[in-house]
């Protein structure tokens, strides 16, 4: 097995891994490669295939143990361990994101929480108190974050983008529409649900 996966392995392994807590939140034990691949969208000899690749985790007719699998694939995925977040943007995208255990369950924390609102300034989103965005790049130096979030207003994000990047952020999560430019060492995932819309409906007519 190489050392680093291709980007389809690694999406569908981050795929599973979110039914596979779900299922546990749930009360679910065990699930059959079927099942994920309902949940998926995947065909189910996809799934085996991928699991297969990393050693032989399920059991015919039983299926996948899901506290055991989930454990696996987070060390594939080396995400076993808890990552902390700068999140950019305190209105009602960013507190709820702040607020929701999503990040929680997959690892990641929300460290930091900023906005330029003055009447926002100093309140608290769950346990996070809203902190000044002048002071993004120097709070994101002194925690060490790599991971950055903008849920700002579209002709905010470009200024966010770049506080958060001299404070040594260098993966951004873009819930904007805006075109951001930054650095060659930046790896920018822009979050939109019409682009997913976009993408099933197209399948679905034709």
């Amino acid at each position: 097995m190489s050392d680093k996966l291709t980007l389809g392995v690694a999406a569908r392994l981050s795929t599973y891994l979110r039914i596979l807590i779900q299922s546990r939140k749930q009360g679910i034990e065990s699930i059959s490669s079927q099942e994920i691949s309902e949940y998926a969208n995947v065909n189910p000899t996809q799934v085996r295939r991928d699991l297969s690749s990393f050693g032989k985790f399920g059991k015919r007719g039983v299926g996948y143990k899901v506290e055991s699998l989930i454990a696996q694939i987070q060390e594939i995925l080396h995400s076993g361990s808890t990552h902390d977040i700068a999140l950019v943007g305190a209105g009602h995208l960013g507190s709820a994101i702040a607020t929701s255990s999503i990040f929680r369950d997959h690892g990641f924390r929300i460290a930091a929480l900023f906005d330029s609102d003055p009447a926002l300034v100093g309140q608290t989103s769950g346990d996070l108190a809203i902190e000044d965005s002048a002071a993004i790049a120097a709070r994101c130096r002194e925690l060490g974050v790599v991971l950055g979030v903008l849920a700002v207003p579209p002709g905010a994000a470009q200024g966010a983008a770049d506080q958060l990047v001299d404070g040594g952020v260098r993966i951004l999560f873009n819930y904007t529409e805006t075109l951001l430019s930054l650095p060659d060492d930046v790896t920018v995932h822009t979050i939109n649900p019409a682009e997913e819309m976009l993408y099933a409906l197209y399948f679905y007519l034709t």
